[in-house]
């Protein structure tokens, strides 16, 4: 961004703090939903620096850590395949499936391969013609109008050698299952400016009329984050609950058109297992049945699949933010970024990364 250091500048963050202060008499607990945005709240320490009584809860917002163990199995078992290529972002190589990770599978010979954007799996299909390609499709709404697109093109080219292996997620249905928890401390949402860029914010505001709970649409940099923050004490302390924008230079309420109508286009809604919550009701994307032939799951036949957590593993409890990563007996000692237990560990937006990379230490039993 041309302007990046504007939204990092130190005095007008002391600015934002000390209004802060001014503006909150009593205890609030907000939850940021992105996990890039966990990554500049701790890696800033602005956690840290809130005022006394604002708490921030950290969301199921890693689109890596709540990729299911069985996505991740099927998708080892796909690429052991001999004649096949599989294919993803580099950050899902190393998330741990139930015995092994695709990175270790590739070192074994398998054809793992890391890439840039879907369309290079796209290229790679009509490379060799004579593999089966298959991209390993996660993410949250903001991943999935691009994947739509590689299956788009995948038809016009006639590619029957590509296919997806399709996880994604949706933010809207994992907030009201947070909020339906009776025992959920979540009383305002920052929701994630890259997700409402793509969806814009007419989902959140049934939610927010619902639970009562304010939604603000944030930006990524410390000054955004703040400033978010703000707005929802704001709005916690006047009573109101509505869903407002801080990110507004690039969020608009309908979001991308364009980008929306491709993934209607592509993809249905569907129930989807998230990795350490378990299944929760239309949040997630599959292809649609006039797409079928591009869905590796179904392409593929490898078995039945027993996925298996490991029991040190306390990721579904971090993903919902009921504990914090130095609340697990395993972080940092069995658990670190090179020999992560689960994938709030590994991925760039992990929580336990996060917390890992700013030195955060593991408490210690009162």
């Amino acid at each position: 961004m041309k302007y990046l250091e504007e939204y990092r500048d130190p005095a007008l963050a002391r600015q934002l703090l000390a209004e802060l202060g001014r503006v909150a008499t009593r205890p609030w607990r907000l939850m940021e939903v992105c996990g890039g945005q966990t990554h500049t709240l701790v890696r800033q320490g602005i956690d840290e620096l809130l005022p006394a009584g604002i708490r921030m809860i950290h969301g199921p917002g890693c689109p890596v850590c709540v990729t299911p163990l069985e996505t991740l199995d099927r998708a080892m078992a796909v690429a052991a395949r001999p004649g096949v290529i599989l294919t993803s972002f580099g950050d899902m190589l190393r998330v741990p499936g139930s015995s092994t990770d695709l990175l270790s599978l590739r070192a074994r010979g398998a054809d793992v391969r890391v890439v840039y954007t879907p369309m290079d799996a796209v290229r790679l299909a009509r490379q060799h013609p004579d593999r089966e390609v298959v991209f390993l499709a996660v993410g949250f709404e903001t991943t999935a109008p691009a994947n739509a697109m590689t299956v788009l093109h995948a038809d016009r080219l006639g590619l029957a050698n590509f296919s997806l292996l399709v996880s994604h997620v949706l933010v809207p249905p994992a907030m009201t299952a947070l909020l339906d928890d009776p025992d959920c401390e979540v009383q305002a949402f920052l929701a994630a400016g890259h997700v409402c860029a793509v969806m814009g914010w007419e989902e959140y505001e049934p939610i927010a009329r619902r639970y009562e709970v304010p939604v603000v649409v944030t930006g990524f940099e410390p000054l955004d984050l703040l400033e978010g923050i703000l707005m929802a004490v704001t709005q916690l302390e006047k009573g109101r609950h509505e869903v407002e924008n801080q990110y507004v230079r690039a969020v608009r309420r309908t979001g991308n058109t364009a980008a929306r109508d491709v993934v209607s286009r592509v993809f249905r809604v569907t129930d989807r297992a998230w990795r350490g919550i378990g299944t929760l009701p239309a949040s997630g994307l599959e292809l649609a049945p006039e797409y079928a032939e591009f869905d590796a799951s179904r392409r593929f036949d490898v078995g039945g699949l027993h996925p298996v957590e490991d029991p040190a593993c306390i990721a579904g409890s971090i993903l919902t933010g009921a504990k914090l990563p130095t609340d697990c007996a395993a972080y940092g000692t069995r658990c670190t970024p090179r020999t992560p237990l689960g994938a709030p560990m590994v991925s760039s937006e992990g929580t336990c990364a996060a917390f890992h990379a700013a030195g955060r230490t593991r408490r210690t039993p009162a």
